[in-house]
């Protein structure tokens, strides 16, 4: 498994993690200190902002968990991946697709993410 891998295994996991104590042990490794995290439904400047996030989230969908739906797909320094989140009943109220940063250090710096399928063309 390479740095990239790991960092986005610490990532998905953190957003399944109930415990607060663990989930920030799992964003040490994944997040940067001053990583800035947006989508649709709120903003997070700084690790310990995606941590309370990820927490308001997981008070939203209890038991609910994050998996990647795609590839990682990357160059230079972004990445960008498909990802859905499982209710404990199996379905999937919501998928989207994630566009990052990687830094120097490996961790992330950056995610930006969309919800649902690409808008159609117009």
């Amino acid at each position: 498994m390479d740095r990239l891998d790991q960092v986005l295994k610490a990532y998905t996991d953190a957003w399944c993690e109930a415990d607060g104590g663990a989930r920030g042990a799992l964003l040490e490794i994944a997040w940067a200190e001053d990583g800035l995290y947006q989508d649709p439904s709120g903003e997070a400047q700084g690790r310990d902002s995606l941590h309370a996030h990820i927490g308001r989230v997981q008070a939203q969908f209890p038991g609910a968990r994050i998996e990647l739906s795609t590839g990682v797909d990357r160059h230079h320094d972004r990445i960008r991946f498909g990802w859905q989140m499982v209710l404990e009943d199996g379905s999937i109220p919501v998928q989207g697709i994630d566009c990052g940063r990687v830094g120097a250090d490996g961790r992330l710096t950056e995610i930006i993410g969309f919800f649902g399928a690409q808008p159609p063309e117009m």
